[in-house]
């Protein structure tokens, strides 16, 4: 066979394709393009793996793929269709039971049963009859009618037996319930068979099939907890895995430890403990960290509290000693063992009420400073001011550090700097 020698081929080296993946494929693929073979023979025939092949092909060659169900689209149009989407008869199967479709709705052989003429094109009755019952329903009507009328009637009874209305008649009550259930959930519940129940679906209830279709179409890219998926799952975590965080998630609730220390004190990977709660329970650590949550809409992280509720049972008995009053926020911070700035640093975010009353003044410039610097610092500030005197020499006059006094009149009070320099160089111009 001549098969076209394209590994060098611009657009398959943008696709990525690695030379030795094309060449082990190139002559299934030429096969594939040129002939109706089934992928399972065309991997036999070159001896490599059907899950491989399909792969392959549903990456590289999707168009290919598409035009056996009789779908034209080039390469770009083809990467946008979804090969799920696609229902019906197979395009192999199609042309296995082609001819043999045709004899079932041709008046030539209207004197043979199904099984007759399956056997006459060396086909199994039982599968021909499937393909017609999925597929042909209304070739199977439209023989009855005939037969009936020229009096080959069998007399065999057609349709759904009663025993099989009986046996999945608790299945199609659940199936057609208004809560969504799969097709394998009703069956084990019913201790039915999962293949007869399809089958029984599709041969009998078609209308039902095409409605369940309808909702998981209407369920795509809508992962809500408890809803349905597009595949027609419930989007729930296992019991398995509700088991395994089940203390952990209780912990979580109802105390304020982090979700660190409660994955190693429960024996459970941190990492899966995240993953477990971002998934299924984001309506908890949303309400940890006071944003507001509605389920199906995105989070909003950037109002995230800084601290967790950890952090605030740390300071909890801090701040109730200093409401009671007396003593500043250092003294606290150095009788409950607290770091004294990051103590101010979560009075500030989450207790500005309180952060503000602990002799803290606005300024005239909106900034903020404690009546006790301002105490410490003001005789200094108005000989600097008036003076030329340098800081260093000031700070050293009255027994304070510079660098904290520099920074005091930068923050709060830059025009007195302005005014100073102002000052010395007036000072060395009259020299």
């Amino acid at each position: 066979m001549n098969i076209p020698d394209n590994r060098d081929s611009p657009c398959n080296r943008s696709r990525g394709i690695r030379p030795e993946t094309e060449e082990k494929y190139r002559q299934a693929i030429e096969l594939y393009r040129s002939t109706r073979l089934s992928c399972a023979e065309i991997c036999r025939i070159n001896k490599v793996t059907v899950s491989g092949f399909q792969r392959y092909l549903s990456l590289y060659h999707r168009h290919l793929l598409l035009a056996r169900y009789d779908i034209t689209c080039d390469k770009e149009e083809a990467s946008h269709i979804k090969l799920s989407q696609l229902r019906g008869q197979l395009p192999a199967t199609r042309t296995k039971y082609k001819d043999a479709i045709e004899a079932c709705g041709s008046l030539d052989y209207i004197e043979y049963n199904v099984s007759q003429i399956a056997r006459r094109f060396g086909l199994n009755g039982t599968d021909l009859g499937r393909q017609l019952r999925t597929h042909y329903p209304g070739i199977i009507e439209w023989r009855e009618e005939v037969r009936k009328r020229l009096g080959l009637n069998d007399n065999l009874p057609r349709g759904t037996r009663k025993v099989c209305k009986e046996q999945y008649a608790e299945a199609m009550k659940l199936l057609r319930a208004d809560r969504y259930i799969t097709v394998q959930e009703a069956a084990e519940r019913c201790n039915v068979s999962y293949s007869g129940l399809e089958q029984h679906l599709i041969f009998y209830h078609k209308e039902l099939v095409e409605n369940r279709i309808k909702i998981r179409e209407r369920a795509v890219r809508q992962q809500r907890k408890g809803k349905i998926t597009g595949r027609g799952t419930l989007h729930a975590p296992t019991p398995e895995t509700i088991t395994k965080y089940a203390e952990a998630l209780h912990l979580y609730r109802t105390t304020p430890m982090s979700a660190r220390k409660i994955a190693k004190q429960t024996g459970v990977s941190v990492r899966g403990f995240y993953d477990y709660l971002q998934t299924w329970h984001k309506d908890l650590i949303c309400k940890r960290k006071g944003i507001p949550y509605e389920e199906g809409k995105p989070v909003d992280w950037s109002s995230v509290r800084k601290y967790n509720p950890a952090t605030a049972a740390k300071y909890a008995d801090a701040i109730a000693r200093l409401k009671e009053g007396g003593l500043t926020t250092a003294k606290v911070a150095a009788e409950f063992g607290l770091q004294p700035e990051c103590f101010r640093q979560y009075l500030k975010a989450h207790e500005p009420e309180l952060h503000a009353s602990l002799g803290m003044v606005k300024t005239d410039k909106g900034g903020v400073m404690s009546h006790h610097s301002m105490g410490k610092y003001a005789e200094a500030l108005q000989l600097y001011s008036t003076t030329t005197e340098s800081i260093k020499s000031l700070a050293r006059r009255f027994g304070f550090n510079d660098c904290a006094f520099g920074q005091f009149i930068r923050r709060h009070f830059p025009e007195l700097h302005e005014q100073h320099q102002k000052l010395v160089q007036q000072m060395k111009k009259t020299d």
